[in-house]
């Protein structure tokens, strides 16, 4: 069905300029993301550790992802009144980035296995404990998704 047959696309407009915004902004935090978790595939690799740059970087990519995520999937719910499931979400992905942050920058803020003055060491706990935080984060977006039921 296109969008000038649907039923409600006369009186409820997609927001397509805050969808796109949202896409746009997903896009460069993938980007982001990617450079930070793997940095020799653009060959930025400076050290054969995981370092507190390498740690921000990609923490603020995936930052990045859930905004553009949450503004993209923000703007298909038109003018209607978010449901219950959207809110859980939106709580979700703030959560699981919480997550995420927190367990990735653990030594840094004291939470890990090296003590303060050591360098940051990634381990697999830390890495867990991000991949946790981006499966609630996953869940969350999932969540958002508006599923309408168009009357014939």
């Amino acid at each position: 069905m296109s969008e000038t047959n649907s039923p409600s696309a006369a009186s409820n407009p997609i927001r397509t300029d805050q969808t796109r915004l949202g896409l746009i902004i997903s896009m460069v935090g993938f980007v982001v993301f990617i450079i930070g978790a793997k940095p020799n595939w653009v060959g930025l690799d400076r050290s054969p550790v995981i370092g507190f740059v390498q740690i921000s970087v990609f923490t603020l990519g995936l930052g990045l992802l859930c905004l553009g995520g949450y503004i993209g999937l923000a703007g298909l719910w038109q003018e209607e009144e978010k449901s219950i499931l959207a809110d859980i979400g939106t709580r979700l992905i703030g959560t699981g980035y919480v997550i995420a942050v927190f367990a990735g920058m653990a030594d840094i803020f004291g939470l890990g296995t090296q003590p303060i003055p050591e360098v940051p060491f990634f381990g697999p706990w830390q890495a867990v404990g991000v991949q946790v935080g981006q499966v609630l984060i996953a869940v969350g977006l999932a969540l958002m998704i508006p599923f309408r039921r168009y009357k014939k």
